[in-house]
């Protein structure tokens, strides 16, 4: 039977589910937008849907009242992939990593309004940050200047001495003056360098700008961290819930 019934048939959901738990109208939509009840074992998180008096409404035992909470998602962006269009489209139930031990339910309360301060170029792969949280946003948004970025760049053959110590030397991007990136040789095999770039206040396109100057051709960039927050544990494609305790 259709969970979701038409607006003449049954009642709505939460004041069903008002009656059976004995609570206020307001303390029942909570409820639902939480994902703790389900109606014939199938979550409903819309208050306004509509059952009929034989569909079985069951509420999670130990649920509370209480307001979905804002969430911040942490993605990993496949390389290739557009930022604009494509990777909302990855914000969704099924991309959810394994690897996620938030306990969270997935609501899809958590997949509205969420924006990211933390974009990356077309080429480039590795962490994303979307965010519901104005407290996260505003750390994002205020300490974007501050904020250490940690990416792993392959180069085409090897890095001299030489164009290692420019990278290190504060760079000029698009007319604006940057903080110096810290630049090491992370490995070299079969005409590849890999480099390790951890830089504050990262610009769309400074990596590919700085390697230029010094006539480096890049094969892949992969972001490994924003902040102390790692991409550890991602696979293409996938995210997961940012956790209490990890802090940007």
């Amino acid at each position: 039977m259709n969970i979701l019934q038409t607006r003449d048939e049954g009642i709505r959901l939460a004041k069903r589910v008002a009656a059976d738990m004995n609570c206020s109208r307001r303390e029942a939509e909570l409820l639902i937008e939480n994902g703790a009840v389900r109606v014939d074992g199938a979550v409903v998180e819309v208050p306004q849907a509509r059952v009929l008096p034989q569909q079985r409404v069951e509420i999670a035992t130990g649920a509370k009242p209480e307001p979905v909470q804002v969430v911040t998602i942490l993605l990993n962006k496949p390389a290739g992939m557009a930022f604009d269009a494509p990777i909302p489209k990855l914000l969704i139930p099924g991309q959810r990593s394994e690897a996620d031990d938030s306990q969270r339910p997935t609501l899809q309360r958590h997949f509205a309004n969420q924006h990211c301060f933390t974009p990356l170029e077309k080429g480039a792969s590795g962490l994303i940050v979307f965010t519901q949280d104005p407290r996260i946003e505003r750390k994002l948004v205020e300490d974007a200047a501050l904020m250490e970025y940690e990416v792993m760049v392959d180069v085409r053959g090897e890095v001299s001495p030489q164009a290692l110590h420019r990278l290190n030397q504060s760079p000029v991007v698009d007319g604006r003056a940057m903080l110096p990136a810290k630049v090491s040789v992370n490995r070299q095999n079969e005409g590849v360098t890999g480099l390790r770039f951890a830089m504050k206040g990262a610009w769309p396109g400074q990596i590919a700008q700085m390697c230029d100057s010094v006539d480096l051709s890049i094969l892949a960039m992969k972001r490994l961290r924003v902040g102390r927050v790692p991409l550890a544990g991602l696979a293409p494609g996938e995210w997961r819930y940012l956790l209490p305790h990890e802090k940007f």
